[in-house]
């Protein structure tokens, strides 16, 4: 599942379209992608309207047409946002063409269709997106806000906690992973056993690897150095890239989990 950085890398990729007008909508009828949507409907909305802006936001994009039209992208498992043109050798999976002015073609490729399209016009912002809380580098994620919600959480693993999107947007699998092992928490410390210092530490570990992937990732899908855990966690024999000690793999919160026993100790989280 893409989190922040992948989703903001991709919402780059459609940044030839703006300033340009829509000249043709497709959606594919048979795909789930486009579950309660209409082509005519679309094409009405967006036919003739040049494309304004684009946003990013947790695991969503959104992009803004003329005349108060919006676009959301959910990537889902295998979505992904390709630029082309009409030379461009189309797929099966090619479920959402935007053919813009000058030829230029956006397009929205997803061969399981665990993506969405959605749409919304109107003023103001979609539902769907006003409902995004505030993103982990906004001034609105602060220390009071995290400890506040561990404390909610309190008997849940950390692990768990940090995948959920009412709090953490955009934080998915690996990097719930390379937060807990950069600031040194045990995945299975519950939430609740957090002490003060311990919360600032995460507050500013999620800051720390949120800013790195968008620099690394985000930009234009680097590869991570073997400074992170990222290269390491599901090599087999893998080894921890600051201990140098083998890494451990278990089931963690419902999610795959990887961890350096050498660092991550239970009873961390407590100062």
């Amino acid at each position: 599942m893409p989190e922040l950085a992948e989703v903001e890398f991709f919402r780059r990729r459609w940044n030839p379209g703006l300033k340009k007008a829509v000249r043709s909508v497709h959606l594919n009828p048979k795909a789930r992608v486009g579950r309660g949507l209409a082509v005519k409907i679309l094409s009405h909305a967006l036919v003739g309207k040049m494309l304004e802006s684009s946003l990013a936001a947790a695991k969503q994009m959104a992009f803004r047409f003329e005349g108060g039209a919006w676009v959301g992208v959910h990537l889902g498992m295998t979505g992904r946002l390709e630029c082309g043109n009409a030379k461009r050798a189309p797929t099966p999976h090619d479920h959402f063409v935007l053919t813009m002015s000058g030829g230029t073609e956006l397009v929205f490729v997803d061969p399981r269709q665990f993506g969405r399209i959605l749409f919304w016009q109107g003023d103001g912002l979609p539902p769907w997106w006003e409902k995004i809380p505030p993103a982990i580098l906004s001034d609105a994620f602060t220390v009071d806000v995290v400890h506040a919600f561990l404390r909610r959480r309190a008997r849940t693993p950390i692990k768990a906690v940090l995948l959920m999107q009412e709090r953490f947007p955009g934080i998915g699998n690996w990097m719930a992973d390379e937060v807990l092992w950069r600031a040194g928490f045990h995945p299975k410390a519950k939430a609740g056993g957090f002490g003060p210092k311990a919360v600032r530490k995460l507050h500013t570990t999620l800051h720390q690897v949120c800013t790195d992937a968008m620099d690394v990732i985000g930009t234009n899908w680097s590869d991570p150095p073997d400074s992170w855990l990222f290269n390491h966690r599901w090599k087999e024999g893998g080894r921890c890239p600051r201990s140098k000690k083998p890494l451990v793999r278990e089931n963690v919160g419902g999610r795959t989990t990887c961890w350096s026993p050498e660092r991550q100790k239970l009873g961390a989280e407590r100062s």
